[in-house]
């Protein structure tokens, strides 16, 4: 090919892709344009003085719904491209206005309950919220006339609907107890229905709030993990077990197994709460084991029978542990600090910190031998560090005596030298003199 040739071919090509790029920024122009529908709700409503009518059509900008190319027709009806109000919520163009109460479920439920219409956004949505909804207390309630109860835009707002995902949603796993205590917060809300209102002031006061709030672990029971969310409700004396052993499932079996269980049954006591609460959920310690003052298992035991023995021997044989860990633990310190390796034996000594850790979670079994099993043990490691500890220090001492035992030899053959050198300085002398 000639070079003229060449060139001109590149020119061409050059062409080519100008007006490929031409043609792309074009079509993005098209389709930004026609993304942007024309919406004289919007346009109407964001001028408006009144913030009741203004902020839904400025909150709108961040909904998911707007994020997905819907806009204020998609529910409410009427003519988006309209002039006029009359046009815009001309009734004969499907305008619904703003929707009852008792009308909100299936509002939302006109495209939340349809698989097919959801798919276009997300296969797996569920899409059984609406009929979930009305096995909660709070559908049951709409059902009977009541409009106090919580309906879908109650928990996830209305015009500025945010995925679950997104920490300024409503529904944020850390925002979630605050959403539900805007009505279970409130006494003047509440009034009338039969329900407490300080479940919330109770749970920010729990070990799993500390974990939500303080650790920030999104992964930390709120209200919806353990009542629900769509379908929410009490769990009762049947299924509260159940729910505290989604997260506690070792303890919730060794208690299936545990002589309470059967106790607890006849009695209707709830398996998890009796001891524990259940919005006031503590770090459990080991003061609410045993048979002294403070302690939960005097509440239904007395003093002789079975149960009480048997904490009585768990609470001894775990304290037991605690104080020979913490024995081992000093000794092992101690000879640290004093310059010796002692890594080994405090590496080693984890096992009896596990041992203690599991034989906390084994008083659920109500059995002093099962607890026994891992005590034992315990106890027998953490010996082995404490004479680790004691063999430490008694070389430390051995060195210590050795090294003053040999700067006394030291210093005892140095005097013996210089008495030596001041003696032969003196018969030099004398020599000396004598000359």
């Amino acid at each position: 090919m000639k070079i003229s040739e060449h060139i001109s071919a590149s020119r061409i090509a050059w062409r080519l892709s100008i007006a490929a790029l031409q043609a792309l920024l074009l079509l993005i122009l098209v389709t930004t344009t026609c993304a942007q529908k024309k919406s004289s709700c919007i346009e109407c409503h964001i001028k408006l003085e009144d913030p009741r009518l203004s902020a839904p059509a400025k909150l709108f900008d961040n909904d998911i719904h707007h994020a997905r190319g819907l806009s204020c027709n998609d529910c409410h009806g009427g003519d988006p491209n309209a002039d006029t109000k009359e046009g815009a919520k001309d009734p004969r163009k499907g305008f619904l206005g703003k929707p009852k109460t008792a009308d909100i479920p299936a509002y939302c439920g006109k495209c939340h309950s349809d698989a097919s219409l959801m798919k276009r956004f997300n296969p797996s949505l569920r899409v059984d919220q609406e009929r979930e909804y009305y096995t909660s207390v709070h559908g049951k309630l709409l059902k009977t006339g009541e409009t106090r109860v919580a309906t879908c835009i109650s928990c996830h707002s209305v015009h500025g609907i945010r995925a679950i995902s997104d920490p300024l949603s409503s529904v944020y796993p850390s925002n979630v107890a605050e959403t539900c205590a805007k009505c279970h917060a409130s006494a003047d809300y509440m009034r009338g229905l039969g329900i407490p209102s300080d479940q919330y002031a109770k749970y920010k006061t729990s070990v799993h709030a500390q974990a939500m709030y303080e650790k920030q672990d999104m992964s930390a029971p709120t209200c919806n993990d353990c009542h629900g969310n769509h379908g929410a409700t009490p769990p009762g004396i049947a299924s509260v077990a159940n729910v505290c052993g989604q997260c506690h499932a070792r303890q919730a079996e060794l208690f299936q197994t545990s002589p309470h269980k059967a106790a607890f049954d006849q009695k209707e006591l709830g398996e998890c709460i009796t001891c524990h609460s259940n919005h006031a959920i503590r770090k459990p310690s080991d003061q609410l084991l045993g048979t002294s003052q403070g302690t939960l298992c005097i509440n239904c035991h007395t003093n002789g029978d079975k149960g009480f023995v048997a904490a009585g021997q768990m609470r001894s044989r775990i304290d037991e542990l605690i104080g020979s860990i913490d024995k081992s633990t000093e000794i092992l310190n101690r000879a640290e600090r004093a310059g010796m390796e002692v890594s080994k034996p405090k590496f080693e000594l984890k096992g009896a910190t596990d041992a203690l850790t599991h034989a906390r979670v084994l008083i659920h079994s109500s059995s002093e031998g099962e607890v026994d099993k891992v005590v034992a043990p315990g106890l027998e490691v953490a010996a082995k560090g404490y004479q680790a500890g004691v063999a430490a220090l008694a070389e430390r001492r051995f060195r210590r005596e050795g090294l003053a035992v040999s700067l006394v030899f030291i210093l005892f053959l140095a005097l013996l030298v210089y008495l030596k050198v001041r003696q032969i300085e003196r018969r030099q002398a004398t020599g000396a003199n004598g000359v």
